[in-house]
């Protein structure tokens, strides 16, 4: 196995008991990283009380808050000498093998980034999805099934940023890491894997390279309601504009795509009313329906909005990280 240098790099915001767990995880791994990075972006003290338990691990801020995940990822890459950068969520607890599977699958000098399995911890999910991990369909829409194990490493279009990692020099010749997604940070991996694909680097799902993803909770809402849906349908619009840009033939597949699934999910309520008992029972269910379809319509129009002047929270928290460190 080749040896090359990692930098690890975990943002976080508001979860120092998460962080503790992920750090103790990342210490013990067989093969140690070069340097370890975290950068938190909470209100308060108690992540960097935490890190000062790890005198190993540099702390840094994000002085822009929550829902600035790929900031944070930014500002944690600043002044990488390390050949490979790799990318941890808080809550995330890495397997003792992780980061040696991790520097293996870089032994093919034309693989730019390389994801690794997230294990939910849920019967049967290494199953689900394992011929279709992290593709880019033609309708512009993106599987996941990043819990599934292939047995083997395969070719993918994006990764799950809470395990992803991406060799340094194609991170530098794509420009870097971007944030034009706000609110969940829906889609901010997605854009990292996708542009160094375009740029002609590989892109693999290495499934021994796990993580256990406990999902914490969210900074503001909960996964899956109806915020999380309105931010996927506007961030996905910010990433097929920015990366394939406005004449790309999958972003016009994409639209079609969201009127036919806003159209299901507003029929369904009215097909699943006669099944509910009670007249509640009954507008709840076409209300849910109608909810759904309705905030993936406006989540597209207020992201075709974005999209004309996309503002790049990332370059600008780069900057300020820098400017403060030189003072």
């Amino acid at each position: 196995m080749n040896e090359r240098s990692a930098v690890v790099v975990v943002a976080t915001y508001r979860r120092p008991d998460h962080v503790r767990k992920c750090l103790e995880h990342i210490a013990g791994q067989a093969t140690r990283a070069a340097r370890v990075v975290v950068v938190d972006a909470s209100p308060d003290d108690l992540t960097r009380a935490v890190v000062e338990g790890f005198p190993e691990v540099e702390y840094r801020r994000n002085d822009l808050g929550v829902g600035t995940l790929a900031a944070s990822r930014a500002i944690g890459v600043q002044g990488t000498t390390e050949e490979i950068i790799a990318f941890i969520d808080d809550d995330a607890y890495a397997e003792p093998q992780w980061l040696a599977e991790i520097l293996a699958a870089y032994d093919d000098p034309t693989v730019g980034a390389v994801g690794g399995r997230a294990d939910n911890d849920r019967p049967g999910e290494e199953l689900e999805g394992w011929d279709s991990i992290g593709r880019f369909r033609r309708d512009g829409t993106l599987t996941g099934n990043f819990g599934a194990d292939p047995g083997r490493i395969v070719e993918t279009d994006h990764m799950l940023g809470a395990n992803m990692t991406v060799r340094a020099e194609a991170l530098r010749s794509i420009g870097g890491i971007r944030d034009f997604y706000p609110g969940t940070c829906l889609r901010e991996d997605s854009d990292l894997a996708l542009r160094v694909k375009v740029a002609g680097y590989r892109v693999v799902f290495a499934p021994r390279a796990s993580v256990l993803h406990v999902a914490g909770e969210y900074a503001k809402g909960k996964r899956f309601d109806l915020r999380y849906r309105f931010y996927g349908a506007r961030n996905h619009i910010l990433l097929l504009t920015t990366v394939l840009g406005w004449r790309s033939p999958r972003l016009p597949r994409y639209l079609a795509q969201v009127l036919r699934t806003a159209g299901r999910e507003a029929l369904s309520g009215v097909n699943g009313m006669p099944s509910k008992r009670g007249t509640i029972a009954k507008v709840r269910g076409l209300g849910g329906g109608v909810a759904r379809g309705s905030t993936d319509l406006m989540g597209t129009v207020v992201g075709l909005t974005a999209a004309l002047r996309p503002n790049d929270r990332a370059a600008a928290a780069s900057r300020e990280w820098r400017d403060a460190r030189a003072r």
